[in-house]
C-alpha cells in the first residue's frame, strides 16, 4: 500500500502543479481578442499589471511542483524499463525547470509592454532581447515534452507499466496539440485554453494517470 500511496500523492502533486501554473498563466496571458499568434506581445496589454503580478506568483510557485509530477510518471513506467523511465523523468524535470525560468519572466515583459503604451517610449530593443533570452526557453520545454512523450509511448506499449496500453495515445504532447486544434476549430473556446495549453494538457494527463493509479492492485512493495 505504501507504493500506491506514493503513486497517488505524486500524481496529485502533478495535478496541483497544472492547476496552479495554469491559473498563473491564464492571469498573465489571457486576452479576450486572442492575439496569441502576434509576435509583438500586444496580448499582454489585456491584463492589468496587478493581474499579471498575481499570475506571476501563482505560476512561479506552482511550476516547480511539476518535478514531483514527473516522478509520478517514472513510478508508473519503471516496471517496463527502469533506466529509460528514469531518463524520461530527468528530461521532463529538466524541461519544467527551464519552463519555470521562462514563466518567471512573463510579468516582466508585460510590464515592459504597459510601460511602452503608458509613456510612448520605444523599447523594441529590450523586447528583442527578451525574445532571445526567454522565448528560446519555451522551445526547450516543448522539445522536452515531446521527448518525454516518445519515451512514455514506447514504455506504455510494452504492457509492463501501470498504465493501460490505450494511455499511449493520451500523452502530454498529443494533449498539447489538441489545445491548438480546439483553438483552430473553435476560437471562441480555444482562446481560454491557448494561454495555458501546456498546463491543460498535463492537467488532463495527471488526472487520467491518478484514476489509473487508484485502480491498480499492488501485491508487494518495491
Amino acid at each position: 500500500m505504501q507504493e500506491k500511496r506514493l503513486l497517488l500523492f505524486t500524481g496529485f502533486i502533478g495535478l496541483l502543479a497544472a492547476v496552479l501554473t495554469g491559473t498563473g498563466e491564464f492571469l498573465l496571458h489571457y486576452d479576450p481578442l486572442a492575439r496569441y499568434s502576434e509576435t509583438n506581445y500586444n496580448y499582454l496589454l489585456a491584463g492589468s499589471t496587478q493581474r499579471e503580478t498575481v499570475g506571476h506568483f501563482f505560476g512561479v510557485f506552482g511550476a516547480p511542483l511539476y518535478i514531483v509530477g514527473c516522478w509520478h510518471i517514472y513510478l508508473m513506467l519503471k516496471h517496463a524499463n527502469k533506466a529509460l523511465a528514469f531518463l524520461g523523468f530527468i528530461i521532463g524535470a529538466y524541461g519544467f525547470i527551464i519552463g519555470a525560468d521562462w514563466l518567471s519572466s512573463r510579468a516582466s515583459i508585460g510590464a515592459l509592454m504597459h510601460f511602452k503604451v503608458d509613456t510612448g517610449d520605444d523599447i523594441q530593443s529590450l523586447v528583442a532581447l527578451y525574445k532571445l533570452r526567454y522565448e528560446t526557453l519555451l522551445t526547450v520545454v516543448r522539445i522536452t515534452t515531446l521527448t518525454l512523450s516518445v519515451i512514455f509511448i514506447g514504455l506504455v506499449l510494452t504492457g509492463r507499466t501501470y498504465y493501460r496500453k490505450w494511455q499511449a495515445l493520451v500523452n502530454p504532447i498529443v494533449l498539447l496539440v489538441l489545445s491548438f486544434v480546439v483553438y483552430a476549430i473553435a476560437p471562441s473556446i480555444g482562446k481560454y485554453i491557448m494561454p495555458i495549453a501546456l498546463n491543460v494538457g498535463f492537467g488532463l494527463f495527471f488526472l487520467i494517470s491518478l484514476i489509473q493509479a487508484n485502480s491498480i492492485k499492488i501485491s508487494h512493495q518495491e
